[in-house]
């Protein structure tokens, strides 16, 4: 089992503890100090105040902040958690995830999703109804401008017609791409076309806000991977699909999940007044489970 920790970027009631270079470079050298394998942010460029009063949260630019953190360690995982490319064009998109992949050596975890709130595709200019078919030709187009020179496309309000991008990412032929979403349509996007797949904890109550289907408790997470290995078997997909998820309580046994096919736990650290408090509660949760400090 590999861990990503929450970076907490939307803390921008104490911007001088969590948000400024120096802080970011703290915490993620601590997180690869103690043993964790990952750290994530996520993605919300355009939060309405509707939203943000009602329990939304303030992010920083994902690549940006990724970039301090990449900065501060030397093999971290740099993980998108997630990252809505629908908002962006996809050769920019490209063009910035490419960028921390190769100055960072090749450690982009790029988890992506279709997104959900609808006034922040407003803000963006961004067709809310067409985000779907958005996302799959994001990761369609970004893949080519990867991989491949002289990339002639046109797709949903762009034309390419010959475009080669430098430098390529490190990570061959590109970094992993992970879905977001607890959905039948996420689970296939991830199993046909990605190298991992980020379900979540979900209770009803938040299905509509977060336009996703609900997971409650293991049983039910159980039955959407065990979903997810039907649809491998029906593609004849071989590689492996990494599946990262975070656990329903702090108790939880992680080997429950990688019982049920889980790769990835993620975890955030929550309730901290301080950047002191953060980075002792990360401690605490190395050592409740049994991850030890790297050498150096």
């Amino acid at each position: 089992m590999r861990f990503s920790i929450g970076l907490p970027t939307d803390r921008v009631d104490a911007p001088d503890e969590f948000v400024t270079g120096p802080a970011i470079a703290e915490m993620a050298a601590a997180v690869e100090a103690a043993g964790f394998d990952a750290v994530y942010v996520t993605d919300h460029p355009a939060p309405d105040d509707r939203w943000l009063a009602g329990g939304g949260h303030h992010a920083l630019e994902p690549l940006v902040a990724l970039a301090f953190a990449a900065a501060a360690t030397s093999t971290l995982r740099l993980h998108t958690h997630v990252y809505v490319a629908a908002y962006r064009n996809p050769f920019l998109a490209a063009k910035g995830v490419a960028t921390l992949d190769a100055l960072s050596g090749g450690r982009v975890i790029l988890g992506v999703a279709a997104g959900y709130l609808r006034p922040e595709f407003g803000a963006l200019g961004v067709d809310f109804d067409a985000r779907n078919d958005l996302l799959d030709e994001s990761v369609s187009v970004m893949k080519r401008a990867w991989t491949k020179d002289a990339v002639a496309v046109e797709g949903a309000g762009f034309r390419a017609r010959s475009v080669t991008q430098r430098p390529r990412p490190a990570t061959r032929p590109h970094p992993p791409i992970w879905v977001g979403g607890n959905s039948t349509l996420a689970m296939r996007r991830a199993v046909e076309t990605a190298q991992g797949w980020s379900p979540f904890p979900n209770p009803p109550a938040a299905s509509a806000t977060v336009k996703t289907p609900s997971i409650t408790n293991l049983d039910e997470l159980a039955e959407r991977l065990d979903a997810a290995r039907a649809h491998v078997a029906a593609v004849g997909r071989t590689e492996p699909l990494d599946v990262s998820f975070s656990r329903f309580t702090e108790d939880d046994d992680p080997a429950d999940y990688a019982a049920l096919g889980v790769t990835w736990l993620t975890a955030q650290l929550d309730g901290v007044a301080t950047r002191a408090d953060w980075l002792e509660q990360l401690r605490a949760l190395a050592g409740a489970l049994g991850i030890g400090p790297r050498p150096g």
